[in-house]
């Protein structure tokens, strides 16, 4: 008997976690596997987890959730834990299977098993513990428990009695290292080939390969996240991107944009960089009547050497560069002068660890490194470290009328150096939050994407705080597929899978999904797990 058990969120996109169970016959035992009770009596099952991530907002499990992070089911028959990608809300809860006494093996791809621990050294220093030894104890585990798979290369997790598994990655186009796993199993007289998605990407993302549809599925386990509609194409959300920024920046304003570490910042790197190579010269705005947009008076700068960028630390650039405060006073606001700030340390790291991966990145951006570009590592760039110099810079660009975008994590400003930006900015008119993510129920973003345009509030870190910044979006730079995306997904798989459940959405996304599945392939069951 082969089964599928669904140990992640009810109902959302966070906390994903997926069981594939199989109960092995041995001699005696019922091979048909019509007597289940006899089954697990004559050989207990065997089984892995596809990931096993955080709650986040309002979504739970059944009996864990974001307060209680606790292994809520059992785990000694699993041999294996086989991760999608290294975004929190699929690895987050993975120091907690760990000391429920989970033993085996992890398995992931290449640029994941790099990522893994540093994303999981974040998540331990916020909810685990401060425990600095502790921490270095855990990551060594998990870096020896580590089995990097080349994508398409199957591997075999066990094979004893009469059950078998093997797992294959392919890429999934999500974020850097995402795939989704092909398990082919064995029990008894039954066999299929059951697939995963995790997340799948959006065609044309910056940076990675879409991804292709798999050759085969018997039964089929499929995200929902934008279950219920479709993302613009990259030319009109490039655009997009390029109007909200100059609408934003006109008054002198910062311009926010909370997004992950991994994935997401990378992505807008990426589309900044292009937007300045194709526009540098090209006028932003002109400097506005009483303020200093440019920079151009060193007395509302902070302290700075000759060596520092107008935040007090070196940017982050593959040539030097002049002080941006030594632009004369007439001068426009162009492409190419314009600040771009991503205060993160962890979207730092990650940063370095996508230009040290290029062998995974697409054509597309191999070819403009091939070109000379620096798509992840342009002049214009500052990447702040520290949490003093973090300070330093909320408070200076809450207080001048310098045009800057930060990109600041996390993504759903449940956390993260964001929620500083956001107490001392989101009173003033003059700045902005662009959203380019979902928002889960529950979280900051969602309340601020809900209540900022009706002139409401927002409550961080227990206080409540006005909504006045301006707040826009750009669906199109979800790294999740839409729609149409997930639908030409599994109508490309040659032969229809026999069922198909729809996981990691919204209620309404999941339905929505369900419905045009039904439309499309008739003959096939497609269910919402409960």
């Amino acid at each position: 008997m082969i089964e599928i058990k669904h140990h992640g969120a009810v109902t959302g996109v966070t906390g994903s976690c997926h069981e594939l169970r199989l109960s092995q016959a041995t001699k005696g035992s019922d091979p048909s596997g019509s007597d289940p009770t006899l089954l697990s009596a004559v050989n207990p099952p065997a089984g892995i987890l596809i990931d096993c991530g955080l709650f986040q907002g309002q979504e739970e499990s059944r009996g864990s959730s974001a307060a209680d992070l606790a292994i809520d089911f059992p785990i000694e028959h699993i041999r294996a834990l086989v991760v999608t990608h290294v975004h929190i809300d699929h690895v987050g809860r993975i120091p907690y299977l760990l000391a429920a006494g989970f033993d085996g093996p992890i398995i992931c791809s290449e640029p994941s098993a790099i990522m893994l621990p540093e994303i999981l050294e974040d998540a331990l220093k916020i909810g685990f513990t401060r425990d600095r030894a502790l921490i270095n104890r855990v990551l060594e585990l998990i870096r020896a428990r580590v089995v990097p798979l080349p994508y398409g290369r199957w591997h075999s997790v066990f094979e004893e009695g009469g059950g078998s598994l093997k797992v294959r990655l392919q890429r999934a186009g999500h974020i850097l290292g995402s795939a989704y796993v092909e398990c082919d199993v064995v029990s008894g007289t039954a066999a299929e080939r059951i697939v995963f998605s995790g997340d799948l990407g959006a065609p044309h993302s910056p940076l990675l390969p879409e991804p292709s549809p798999p050759e085969r599925a018997d039964r089929l386990v499929i995200e929902s996240t934008y279950g219920d509609k479709n993302h613009e194409d990259r030319e009109t959300r490039r655009y997009r991107l390029k109007a909200v920024l100059e609408h934003a920046l006109e008054d002198g304003g910062t311009v926010l944009i909370p997004a992950f570490s991994i994935g997401r910042t990378q992505e807008l790197l990426y589309e900044i960089e292009g937007l300045i190579a194709e526009f540098g010269d090209e006028a932003i705005l002109q400097a506005a009547k009483g303020a200093d947009p440019l920079g151009s008076d060193p007395t509302l700068l902070p302290a700075t050497d000759s060596k520092a960028g107008a935040f007090g630390v070196s940017p982050q650039g593959d040539r030097p560069r002049s002080r941006p405060g030594s632009r004369p006073r007439s001068e426009s606001l162009t492409w190419s002068n314009l600040e771009i700030v991503v205060d993160s340390p962890l979207a730092a790291e990650f940063t370095r660890i996508h230009r040290d991966l290029k062998p995974f990145w697409d054509e597309e951006a191999r070819a403009l490194v091939a070109a000379g570009r620096h798509p992840l590592s342009f002049e214009q760039l500052t990447v702040i470290n520290s949490h003093e110099d973090h300070l330093n810079a909320v408070e200076y660009l809450a207080k001048s009328h310098r045009p800057c975008v930060v990109i600041a994590g996390s993504g759903m400003c449940a956390g993260g150096r964001v929620v500083n930006y956001l107490k001392a900015m989101l009173g003033d008119a003059r700045n902005d939050v662009l959203f380019v993510g979902y928002q889960a129920a529950g979280t900051p973003g969602r309340n601020i994407l809900t209540y900022g345009p009706r002139g409401g509030w927002v409550e961080l870190d227990g206080e409540r705080y006005d909504i006045r910044a301006r707040v826009h979006t750009v669906g199109g730079y979800s790294a999740h597929a839409g729609q149409e995306d997930l639908l030409r997904f599994v109508e490309g798989i040659p032969q229809p899978p026999s069922e198909i459940r729809i996981v990691h959405g919204d209620d309404e996304a999941k339905r929505a999904l369900q419905g045009k599945l039904r439309e499309s392939l008739p003959q096939v069951a497609v269910v919402i797990p409960n």
